[in-house]
Parts: structure tokens; C-alpha cells; sequence
């Protein structure tokens, strides 16, 4: 028999024990739905780029060396087709030719990646700095 009244005074302590999350679920509410309201209401203020000129535009492209490299491995420095033992030579005349010139490069979509890396340290031996060399996906 004590050991009956000992059983029921422990579920009791049980059931005293718990705590009430209601109230804070009501505080998370109401704080989210203050958090979305003031979020909507602000405004972001951004930076407006000054584009240049179209003509500058194509000054600039005419500047660029265009390297392509298709998914079947044929290499083309403006539009003629190139060895790949030759790309380097290729691409040091073509900036030597024009100091200021860029380079792009456009690599198809299954290009072996040794190729575009060989092209990628082809552009830094012929002088290209900028870091890193922009490569784009070519539509084939």
C-alpha cells in the first residue's frame, strides 16, 4: 500500500514539472511577423553603374582575343583554328600585336580541362594579369 501512494505523489511531481511553451510561441509570433512587416517596408538603396558608350563598346571588343575550345578539342584564336602546341605562340603575337587587348575565353561544355588550363597559362606567359582569366561556356 505505501508503495501505491509513493507511485501517485511521483506522477504528480511529473505533471507539476512541465513547463508552458505557449506564451513563448505567442512572443516568437508576434516578433516574426514584426520582423516581416519592417522588412518589406525598407528600401534598399544601390549604386548606378555609368555604362559606356556603344562606341566604346566596340572598340573594346575589337581589342579582345577570342579563344574558343569545343567539346571535340579544336582550339580557334579568332576564328582560325589552332594546335594546341601552338596556342602559346598564337596568343603572345596576337598581344604583342595589341598591347591593350583582353582576352576571352569560351570553352565548350565537355572541353577536356587540360586544354583550358593549357590556354589559361598560354594567356599568363603572354602577359595577362587579371586574376582570373574570365572562361565562359560556348554554345555549340
Amino acid at each position: 500500500m505505501g508503495r501505491r501512494v509513493d507511485s501517485i505523489s511521483q506522477m504528480q511531481d511529473e505533471d507539476e514539472a512541465e513547463i508552458d511553451l505557449t506564451p513563448m510561441l505567442d512572443v516568437v509570433f508576434i516578433m516574426l511577423i514584426f520582423f516581416i512587416v519592417t522588412a518589406s517596408f525598407l528600401r534598399e538603396f544601390g549604386v548606378d553603374g555609368m555604362k559606356p558608350p556603344s562606341v566604346q563598346q566596340t572598340q573594346t571588343e575589337s581589342k579582345t582575343i577570342a579563344v574558343k575550345i569545343s567539346s571535340t578539342g579544336v582550339i580557334e584564336i579568332d576564328g582560325l583554328n589552332v594546335d594546341p602546341r601552338a596556342v602559346s605562340a598564337h596568343i603572345i603575337r596576337r598581344k604583342a600585336e595589341n598591347p591593350d587587348a583582353a582576352i576571352a575565353v569560351l570553352a565548350g561544355q565537355r572541353a577536356k580541362a587540360e586544354l583550358v588550363v593549357g590556354v589559361i597559362d598560354a594567356a599568363r606567359e603572354a602577359g595577362f594579369r587579371r586574376n582570373p582569366i574570365p572562361i565562359s561556356e560556348l554554345q555549340e
